[in-house]
């Protein structure tokens, strides 16, 4: 299988990180599905995240299921945007346009129309502005970040 984001073969999922008990495995498992039911209504609301659901599933089926894990790392359609942000920390163009327009919508909406006053404006620009910003500095490909999945091995971290 091709990688279209690195134009290489798919690299190993993250190795598994189970936890000790039997209940924190079926946590952990549960806790996937969900984030998957999440991102899987994300897909037909607009506006809804899909991919950071995808992560957070990654990460809890790496901790109960490799079988779940190696699946969503693989998808033809869902594992792409997964690897590129574990392998790259990567958000394309065109979701970063996506999470600022519809934060500032959100932003907007709720100083017009639901704020009785400054406050509740006021808190929401201080969580937006920064979590915005991180969004928008993210590398939008790869090569903007300076790391090819030959240079980094599937288990380590950029620095």
């Amino acid at each position: 299988m091709t990688d279209p984001i690195a134009r290489a073969p798919v690299p190993e999922p993250p190795p598994p990180m189970q936890p000790a008990g039997r209940a924190a495995r079926v946590l952990y498992l549960l806790f996937g599905w969900l984030n998957v039911g999440v991102g899987l209504v994300g897909v037909v609301v607009p506006g809804l995240p899909t991919t950071v659901f995808f992560i957070v599933a990654v990460w809890a089926f790496s901790r109960s299921s490799q079988r779940f894990q190696h699946w969503l790392w693989t998808h033809p359609t869902l594992g792409p945007p997964i690897r590129a942000w574990h392998l790259h920390r990567v958000i394309p163009t065109k979701a970063k346009m996506l999470a600022v327009v519809m934060m500032s919508a959100s932003f907007a909406y709720v100083a017009i129309w639901v704020a009785e006053d400054w406050r509740l404006p006021t808190f929401l620009a201080a969580i937006m502005l920064p979590a915005a910003a991180y969004v928008v500095t993210r590398a939008s490909s790869a090569t903007d970040s300076g790391l090819t999945s030959e240079a980094r091995s599937p288990g380590s971290r950029p620095s």
